[in-house]
């Protein structure tokens, strides 16, 4: 077809007008996509997450970004402190669920202040029975936990012997096997595995530390902070934030 022929069909300025349109939207839409979708890690497990998505941070972190117009979902890397260093570097948008003060060691993240819950800290055990006093108690044990919970790294004394492992799994194949005589690890984690997975042990008290647990955001993300704590506090406040713990987290004793 000629030059002049195709510029006189009817229908040539409809597809030009059109062919128009899409390269403006969407490169818009694609970016608009990008923009409203955050991607958050943790290296905690059910009831906190789970596969289909119905876990505590699952619906919470959901939740509250969905109020302020964004989705998000919670990615669970069982190497914890992979995720850690992912987010640091920006590859994913935050953390989920961790002490405060990780932004000394990573300086990219950025703390949202309104906590999300307190974690008790604990030592489980099949074997041996006795009263937690203490960090200084395990001492006399050999004790295994998972790389990357820093609130151990930091604070276990020197035990008989002491074993990092890479995740949970590990940690309670390691206890049922008696290769190790203590493990330590999250109160409601705990009771999930020892209830949902027959696992033989049990908790000892007290826990060896109860800490506020926060949300980190990247610094590429930084706007959403101020935003985000607003948020979770109103959560708290309108019953939304126990709705959600009373389906996720209460079955499980405390």
């Amino acid at each position: 077809m000629s030059q002049s022929l195709w510029s006189k069909a009817p229908w040539c300025g409809l597809i030009a007008a059109l062919a128009l349109w899409l390269s403006a939207v969407m490169p818009a839409m694609a970016g608009d996509h990008v923009a409203k979708t955050l991607y958050l890690n943790t290296g905690v497990g059910a009831p906190y997450t789970t596969p289909d998505h119905k876990g505590f941070l699952d619906q919470l972190v959901s939740a509250l970004f969905a109020r302020l117009g964004l989705e998000a979902q919670v990615m669970m890397y069982e190497a914890t402190e992979r995720g850690i260093i992912n987010a640091n570097k920006g590859i994913e948008d935050g953390l989920v669920l961790r002490v405060r003060g990780l932004e000394k060691a990573y300086p990219n993240l950025v703390m949202v202040p309104e906590k999300l819950i307190d974690n008790d800290f604990v030592a489980i055990s099949i074997n041996h029975d006795f009263p937690v006093d203490g960090w200084a108690s395990l001492a006399p044990y050999e004790i295994a936990y998972i790389i990357g919970w820093k609130i151990f790294e930091a604070n276990l004394p020197q035990a008989r012997q002491v074993t990092p492992v890479a995740d949970a799994g590990q940690l309670f194949t390691m206890l049922e096997k008696d290769r190790t005589q203590v493990v330590l690890y999250e109160r409601w984690q705990g009771q999930w595995r020892l209830r949902e997975l027959g696992a033989r042990g049990r908790i000892l008290e007290p826990p060896l530390a109860r800490t506020e647990m926060f949300i980190y955001l990247h610094k590429d993300r930084q706007a959403l902070v101020g935003p985000a704590a607003a948020e979770l506090a109103r959560m708290k406040a309108d019953g939304t934030y126990r709705a959600i713990f009373e389906r996720t987290l209460g079955p499980y004793p405390q």
